[in-house]
């Protein structure tokens, strides 16, 4: 399954995935990302075909060429197609995947605790809407 853009999957009612979202399309100068909250109806319908479990899931996934990337590798992917010198941070793809999960692990299960957490996903400007999916 190919998509024509990749797509950042975000769990839509946590501050710091929110924050990251808008970070992204601050500097995605090239329009090459789409996004879709966790929650939504796209990430549904989609997601469960690569047999994830919606319920206990706490990383931000990117799907880009039909292959889904989790955690430390899906974050340093995105950063592959930043504006500035934010490419540069995909050098950290080569220390070990355990390594870097493991810290991006700390940070997801204190993500509530250390940002917060909305009541409900956070909705995109009219300027935005088409960067996302339902």
């Amino acid at each position: 399954m190919s998509l024509e853009k990749p797509v950042i999957f975000f769990d839509g009612v946590c501050n710091l995935c929110n924050a990251s979202v808008q970070f992204v399309i601050e500097r995605d100068k090239k329009n090459v990302f789409k996004f879709s909250a966790l929650q939504g109806e796209y990430a549904k319908e989609i997601l469960p075909k690569f047999n994830v479990d919606l319920e206990n899931l706490n990383s931000t996934l990117l799907l880009e060429d039909g292959k889904l990337y989790t955690k430390s590798s899906s974050a340093l992917r995105i950063t592959k197609n930043l504006s500035g010198l934010w490419p540069l941070m995909y050098g950290f793809i080569v220390v070990p995947k355990f390594i870097r999960d493991w810290v991006y692990d700390i940070v997801a299960k204190n993500r509530y605790k250390w940002w917060g957490k909305q009541e409900s996903c956070w909705v995109p400007t009219p300027e935005l809407k088409n960067k996302f999916y339902n």
